[in-house]
């Protein structure tokens, strides 16, 4: 089993690597490819960069190029919900596109033909963060992650969101992301630490909260793997 992790900005891998300790370092693609070994198991590790089109990519290098069979997704997200809070960790049940808007044709946002609105996330992932949640003596909320290439700091737009998907938080790469594993068959997990409020003042929120919140995501996500390695073994 290889195990792809993967963030969208240096922040949200940098605390990886760095539990890590040693890794070789690849070029490719415009972008940085991280490879080790972890308790006998290969992991690949990448930031995309912002947006669905470099996630995409990146998303697809991964298991196309470098062979990944599993795919962990760790970075931080804006709140929808009132019951999340800055610093709170969401698992995403299933994505969908919000900027995605074909709806003249008469389908719905996020839609289109031969695809669908939302993407679901892998069920046996998400049971396995649960275990690790208690474990880590964490809450850990379920929900609906909504992407788009917009960096939503605009109430209004919040509660569209939140309204036309039923979603509990949004970000800018898990939708796509979504698409390219359930197109390859790659059982994926994402999951959002809440590093603002999306309403708030978003330059303030996002700068002061990003470095923690990527932590603590982070941290739970070395912990999956530790469990998928777990499971594996039985």
């Amino acid at each position: 089993m290889k195990i792809a992790i993967m963030g969208a900005m240096p922040e949200e891998v940098a605390p990886i690597l760095e539990k890590l300790g040693d890794y070789k370092t690849i070029e490719y693609a415009n972008n940085k490819f991280y490879e080790t070994t972890y308790k006998g198991v290969e992991l690949v590790i990448a930031y995309s960069k912002i947006g669905k089109v470099f996630s995409t990519l990146t998303a697809t290098t991964m298991i196309q190029h470098f062979g990944a069979d599993v795919l962990l997704f760790s970075g931080v997200a804006g709140a929808i919900s009132p019951t999340l809070k800055v610093g709170d960790l969401i698992v995403a049940t299933k994505l969908a596109q919000h900027d995605l808007d074909i709806t003249a044709f008469g389908h719905p946002y996020g839609f289109v033909p031969e695809g669908s609105v939302f993407v679901e996330a892998d069920k046996r992932m998400i049971e396995l963060s649960k275990e690790v949640a208690k474990e880590m003596g964490k809450v850990v909320q379920e929900g609906i992650i909504a992407t788009g290439d917009q960096f939503v700091a605009n109430e209004e737009r919040k509660n569209w969101i939140g309204a036309t998907f039923n979603a509990d938080a949004l970000e800018m790469e898990g939708g796509s992301v979504a698409v390219v594993c359930n197109a390859l068959n790659v059982p994926f997990f994402i999951l959002r630490a809440i590093s603002d409020a999306a309403d708030m003042d978003a330059s303030f929120s996002f700068d002061t909260f990003l470095e923690t919140s990527a932590i603590e995501s982070a941290e739970f996500v070395l912990k999956m793997v530790d469990k998928l390695l777990e499971k594996s073994e039985n």
